[in-house]
């Protein structure tokens, strides 16, 4: 098919065109023209699949165009063409210009008469129904044993638990935006379920509980994806075999399957970023008819569609690249048309910012503030935020609390990171492992709240009891010599010249001494930032650092996990380089003493900007910090398009009720195939149009759709796949769906097209019907067929592995790397 195109191509770059260079002048961007066997006129190629609706459909359209005497807006942003956005007023001419005469006048030779009333309603009918027919397969696929297995599985553990926190109205920290777990905590409630599940551990039975209302919805929104795609690709490409063929590829996978029957983020997150391209397309298409109501309709959608996206996950920020792109394009193309005065591009550029920037802005950071109101209480997230931010919620011991507003000596203390997601100051009984510097007592932070966080601040040369009620208050001041004794083990905070467990010319932080009875290495200096000697220490507003009397370093905290010897909890060290950063600056936060008068907290209350920063802030550490599971499999970006691996959901044994998340190998293949052709085929094509070949009506609208709606999905494949290669966090085979949803509809469109192209290229218009038809059905059927030997993987299986002969996998493990 190449060889024949390229042919085609190099017979004809000679003939240039009189008038401009092909592919630069307005009427570039058009719509597909409907191939049409020579000799045939009245044979549309690619009408056998959807009968005589699909002919009606073609014709109806290309009739319209020409009756209104303009080229229908062009969608997307390929590679060539997508500069040459027609505008209204102006297509007319345009088009004669762009392509002579002699083809101009072709298409409309070829259909001279008006549409009856009853072909359009036909037409119209037949769409509806083809759109109903993938829209109840998606959903019988996606709903179909929904409610199997009665038992965790895979992620479920953590966004099931979230789900229940909302329900519960518990503050915890995720890593993710609220907007997904807010929905799945919202569907558990509609739905009858109550938030008392523990949601402990992958395998744990659901019994008597109502999990059924958060898969139903997971299911609702991925059973979506399907007609979402074949929309999409219809708008794109004009092409009902083409739509048809996505939403396929899409139904017919296993992965996608599997992921939208769990409580899960992914489903969500997917159907918002197809919502948001769908809506993109449409607003497009309506680019002849400026701010109409299907035009603010579509463009106000889009940016709907990009805050739910990015509310569920930061990697909505790929598709808000991809919109924010195509918007851009458009804009310049406006501001080059001429017949716009300047006041119209100003509206124009208006409408954009408040539908795609102010819209999504607003509605993203509502989703925080009903984030923030409902989870009002007191849980396990507290000790990834600021002291400030604590004393908001109920139930926390900062909450309208009032303690001693300055730090005395006897006190027994909490010390709190002022980095977020740090911790607090922590100390427990089991000591640094052999070759970990000095066989001392562990210091490490620690995120939760906990008695081995406890620490009494005493002089550094007495050992007498503050707290004696013979002795006078003394207040802790600003460059005091200091000792802080754990509570607990009686030990002091120390320090030495042994170097830290992790990180390399830091000093190694211990507890040491009995009893409160240690050496010089126990004495810190106490200082506060920007203050002057002598001034008292507040609680919780002084930002304090300790310095090593005899090293001269600063206490803090390196933020990098230490090893199961370490309990995973993080590093501290005393790091010699005296820079002042966040890492060495700390508060205090807790304080008990019972000699000092009490004041009230609730001046610490922070703002809801400083609330929303905060959250982000900590957001953003915990992303970078995520650390694979136990038995968990990872993977590398390389691996997922090739389908190298997959992720077990549930079970290990025979005796286990088995699900593997794997997509459909025929699908993925074809994908990546896909793409592989897409450039080449799309390469050729782009360089003949820009030397000027002189390309057949027929073959100029094919290539269109194929640069334009294809490049517009390239581009969503790309920015949804290549940014991981640049993420340092851990990677799962799940991050790449997104991104394989754009690859299946460039499937869709360049398989159509060449087929169409390899039609048009026989003689005989019944060879052409024939290899046409057989083309798309042997896609149809053998992705069709791949689904029924590897739906177990995402139904479930119970019974042999797949190495024996008596099991439903047996002999489908292609690759030695999936480990079903």
């Amino acid at each position: 098919m190449l060889c024949a195109t390229s042919r085609l191509l190099a017979a004809r770059t000679a003939t240039a065109l009189p008038a401009q260079p092909r592919g630069r002048g307005p009427g570039a961007r058009c719509r597909r023209r409907e191939l049409h066997f020579p000799g045939h006129p009245e044979v549309p190629l690619g009408e056998f699949l959807a009968g005589r609706l699909a002919r009606s459909s073609v014709s109806a359209s290309r009739r319209a165009i020409l009756r209104r005497g303009r080229m229908p807006p062009a969608v997307g942003g390929g590679p060539a063409g997508s500069e040459l956005r027609p505008r209204r007023g102006r297509c007319g001419p345009q088009v004669t210009r762009a392509v002579g005469p002699d083809v101009a006048a072709e298409p409309a030779a070829r259909s001279p008469k008006r549409p009856a009333r009853g072909s359009r309603r036909f037409e119209a009918a037949g769409r509806w129904a083809l759109l109903a027919l993938v829209t109840l397969l998606s959903f019988a696929t996606r709903f179909h044993r929904l409610d199997e297995p009665p038992h965790i599985c895979w992620d479920e553990t953590h966004f099931g638990k979230m789900g229940s926190y909302y329900i519960n109205r518990t503050f915890f920290f995720d890593v993710h935006p609220p907007l997904g777990k807010m929905l799945i905590g919202l569907a558990g409630y509609l739905s009858g379920y109550d938030g008392t599940f523990l949601f402990q551990k992958p395998g744990d039975k659901y019994e008597h509980h109502n999990y059924m209302g958060m898969r139903g919805f997971c299911a609702f929104l991925g059973s979506l994806l399907v007609p979402f795609a074949y929309l999409t690709v219809l708008e794109l490409s004009r092409s009902l075999p083409a739509a048809l063929l996505s939403a396929a590829l899409l139904t017919f996978d296993t992965g996608c399957l599997t992921l939208s029957q769990y409580i899960l983020l992914d489903p969500i997150l997917m159907f918002f970023i197809m919502a948001a391209m769908l809506s993109m397309v449409k607003y497009n298409s309506c680019a002849d008819r400026p701010f109409s109501a299907p035009w603010w309709f579509w463009l106000s959608l889009t940016g709907i569609n990009l805050a739910g996206a990015l509310g569920v996950k930061f990697v909505g920020l790929f598709i808000i690249l991809q919109v924010g792109w195509n918007t851009i394009s458009d804009l310049w193309h406006l501001f080059g048309d001429l017949s716009l005065s300047v006041v119209t591009v100003g509206k124009h550029l208006t409408a954009r910012v408040l539908c795609l920037i102010v819209l999504p802005l607003t509605l993203y950071t509502a989703t925080y503030a009903v984030h923030f109101m409902v989870l009002n209480k007191s849980g396990p997230g507290d000790g990834f935020f600021s002291s400030a931010f604590q004393a908001r919620l109920s139930g926390n011991n900062l909450h309208n609390a009032s303690i001693p507003e300055h730090l005395a000596y006897g006190s027994v203390i909490t010390v709190k990171k002022l980095r977020m997601a740090i911790g607090y100051l922590h100390s427990h009984r089991h000591l640094y492992p052999e070759g970990i510097g000095a066989r001392q007592q562990q210091v490490t932070t620690y995120l939760h709240k906990d008695y081995n966080n406890l620490w009494i601040i005493k002089k550094h040369n007495t050992n007498a009891d503050p707290l004696d009620p013979s002795f006078p208050v003394e207040f802790v001041r600003h460059g005091d010599i200091i000792r802080l004794e754990h509570k607990e083990t009686s030990r002091n905070l120390h320090s030495h010249y042994h170097e830290a467990p992790l990180t390399r010319k830091h000093y190694q932080v211990t507890g040491y001494g009995i009893n409160g009875t240690g050496d010089s290495n126990d004495f810190w200096r106490i200082e506060v930032v920007n203050r002057k000697f002598g001034n008292r220490i507040k609680v919780l507003r002084s930002r304090i650092r300790l310095i090593h009397l005899v090293t001269g370093c600063v206490l803090g905290s390196s933020g990098k996990v230490l090893p199961k010897w370490g309990w995973e909890q993080l590093e501290v060290t005393c790091t010699p380089y005296l820079k002042e950063t966040l890492n060495s600056i700390w508060n205090v936060e807790d304080h008990i003493n019972p000699k000092l008068p009490n004041i009230s907290l609730d001046v610490l209350h922070p703002t809801f900007p400083e609330i929303l920063l905060e959250s982000h802030m900590v957001m953003i550490r915990g992303n970078n910090g995520l650390k694979p599971k136990d038995n968990e499999f990872t993977s590398k970006p390389w691996h997922w398009p090739i389908n190298y691996q997959g992720l077990r959901f549930s079970g290990i044994n025979d005796t286990d009720f088995r699900v593997y998340l794997l997509g459909n190998p025929v699908v993925w293949w074809l994908n990546l195939l896909s793409i592989v052709l897409y450039v080449l085929l799309g390469s050729i094509i782009a360089i003949a149009v820009q030397r000027g070949a002189h390309l057949p009506a027929e073959v100029e609208g094919l290539s269109q759709v194929l640069l334009q709606g294809g490049g517009q999905l390239l581009l969503g494949w790309m920015l949804h796949y290549f940014p991981f290669f640049l993420m340092g966090r851990i990677l799962y085979f799940h991050h790449y769906f997104p991104a394989m949803l754009f690859s299946s509809m460039l499937t869709g469109i360049l398989w159509d097209t060449v087929l169409q192209l390899c039609a048009w290229s026989l003689a005989s218009p019944f060879l052409a019907r024939g290899m046409y038809a057989a083309g798309l059905l042997s896609l149809l059927l053998g992705t069709a067929y791949s689904f029924y030997l590897f739906h177990p993987l995402a139904y479930g299986m119970v019974g042999p592995l797949a190495q024996d002969p008596r099991s439903p996998m047996a002999g489908l493990r292609w690759l030695e790397s999936w480990d079903f």
